[in-house]
């Protein structure tokens, strides 16, 4: 079988693990059949009559990965922000979100979406459709049709919704999702499903009963949302009164780690006992900080998870946050953690530029597989970036360029990427 091999050739950066950036200059990252065949100072003799795209000095780092964002919220980012989160869905997003019921506004919004997420930093991402199930395929077919590797939810709500957008019943709901899942069936090549129960508050015991049903059927992965704010957490309380806490109402159902892959985004608040679970079943936790700020629902202890050896992702959250940009995410990251230290527990130092890296890479591209560096074997997912138009009259190491880009940076910076070896832009 022919190979597809090429090389990229310029300042290469990634994680050699939490704590480590790895800077590689004037040096190749060769791709090989999707994946990464390793960095070189000088290309290999098996290597030497690869193609070779020649960056020059700019960056090339891996793909980041947004665990987290809602595909029909884009349309209304930077709304409502002045909301906290119960309000912030009543008053905007369910309304909002009704409206994808419209295969034509549908595909105007999702267009957008779709094509503003292809020429952004992130090269994976796990996203958040309506319960509409046309609509969700569409989404499908725009975000496979742009290079992205993605996976894509519809979501499941039978309660507490708006009476334009909940389902009918647990049983429509999930006989909804299996016609979905049946249809979608071979489909993509680089778009996934992934079941999605809004969050408890929207889903009934015997809606959570269906799903996990499908989820050991299908065997897929679940996202959700965990422990975000204080009006939430109470009203789960009251909801399951069965449950020790927040994510053993998930739990209950099968739907919480261990055989099934867990995204939960936010763990804002989550117990002692919850994180135990969270650790031990080996839940991946999507930290949003932007989100976190936005709809006032606090500051999640990430130097903690991090220490707990959590795995541990970022997410935009759009449009809870209002950026698409992972750039933003990690420069949040790490503001909101000294935020935290400062005024909160001083004992939790601040989170590093280094460790909000690994997160934006390895961290969630791992809920992918291996994906998020460019160590030997991992898919190659890589951004180019040019950061000649940042100025500045003094030497400055590859580690200060890449510190600038996540605070300085837009898309103008970004002059190529890749997603599993296949050029996007």
């Amino acid at each position: 079988m022919k190979k597809d091999l090429f090389a990229l050739k310029g300042t290469i950066c990634y994680s050699k693990n939490q704590k480590e950036l790895v800077f590689h200059e004037d040096s190749y990252v060769v791709c090989e059949n999707g994946l990464c065949a390793g960095v070189f100072s000088q290309l290999p003799d098996e290597y030497k009559s690869i193609p070779v795209e020649d960056m020059g000095d700019r960056l090339i780092i891996p793909g980041f990965t947004d665990l987290h964002l809602h595909a029909p919220q884009y349309a209304y980012r930077g709304t409502g922000m002045d909301l906290e989160l119960l309000d912030w869905l009543n008053t905007i997003t369910f309304p909002q979100e009704a409206r994808y019921a419209d295969l034509d506004y549908a595909k105007k919004a999702y267009s957008i979406f779709v094509d503003d997420l292809k020429h952004s930093f992130t090269t994976r991402a796990c996203i958040f459709a309506t319960l509409h199930r046309p609509a969700t395929e569409l989404l499908m077919d725009m975000l496979e049709e742009s290079g992205l590797a993605t996976m894509v939810g519809k979501v499941n709500m039978d309660r507490n919704g708006a009476p334009e957008l909940q389902e009918e019943s647990a049983q429509a709901s999930a006989q909804d999702t299996r016609q979905w899942l049946e249809e979608i069936k071979g489909r993509y090549c680089h778009t996934y499903p992934i079941l999605t129960p809004r969050f408890t508050p929207s889903c009934t015991d015997e809606l959570m009963t269906e799903l996990g049903k499908i989820q050991r059927e299908y065997h897929i992965p679940v996202q959700s949302h965990l422990s975000e704010n204080f009006g939430e957490i109470a009203w789960v309380k009251d909801l399951c009164p069965t449950s020790r806490f927040y994510g053993d109402a998930y739990d209950m159902f099968g739907l919480f780690g261990g055989a099934c892959p867990t995204i939960m985004a936010h763990c804002v608040h989550s117990t002692d006992e919850e994180i135990q679970m969270i650790k031990d079943q080996g839940v991946y936790i999507a930290h949003c900080p932007e989100s976190n700020t936005d709809i006032a629902s606090g500051i999640a202890p990430i130097r903690r998870y991090l220490d707990l050896g959590l795995h541990v992702g970022l997410g935009t959250d759009v449009a809870g946050g209002f950026s698409l940009s992972m750039f933003r995410a990690i420069a949040d990251t790490i503001q909101v953690s000294k935020l935290r230290w400062r005024l909160m527990d001083q004992s939790q130092a601040p989170v590093t530029l280094e460790e909000a890296f690994y997160m934006a890479t390895i961290g969630g591209g791992s809920f992918f597989g291996k994906a998020g560096s460019f160590e030997k074997g991992y898919e190659f997912d890589a951004l180019i970036l040019d950061d000649a138009g940042i100025r500045h009259p003094q030497e400055i190491s590859t580690r200060d360029r890449l510190e600038r880009l996540v605070y300085l940076s837009d898309d103008r910076n970004l002059v190529g990427k890749y997603v599993q070896g296949r050029k996007v832009i």
